[in-house]
């Protein structure tokens, strides 16, 4: 059984720093892209960051010089760590593992990030 479980969300003033973390179980984690996704209340669900096999890395340019993705093949665990942090990044964030071939693709349960004084 594949399980996605994202943790490290809450609420944080404008400018501070939050880390996410996705720990996988059930998939040959090395072999995945992982990716940390949000979506915003009546947004649709947006790429933030991501993650390949080979380590290469995407960002959106939103926040692109503020958060930073990477991943432990050891732990099966990929972060997001999120610094500066504005208003306009408050959504719900979810982890997302997606491998090579088409349409094997899971999800986390998603974790709310709140940007707020």
């Amino acid at each position: 059984q594949v399980q996605l479980v994202e943790s490290g969300g809450g609420l944080v003033q404008p400018g501070g720093s939050l880390r996410l973390s996705c720990a996988a179980s059930g998939i040959t984690f090395q072999i995945y892209a992982m990716a940390w996704y949000r979506q915003a209340p009546g947004k649709q669900r947006e790429l933030v960051a991501q993650i390949g096999s080979s380590g290469l890395i995407v960002y959106a340019d939103s926040v692109k010089g503020r958060f930073t993705i990477s991943r432990d093949n050891v732990k099966n665990t990929v972060y997001l760590q999120m610094n500066g942090l504005k208003p306009e990044d408050t959504a719900v964030y979810y982890c997302n593992a997606r491998h090579a071939l088409p349409g094997v693709n899971y999800w986390g349960q998603g974790t709310q990030v709140t940007v707020s004084s």
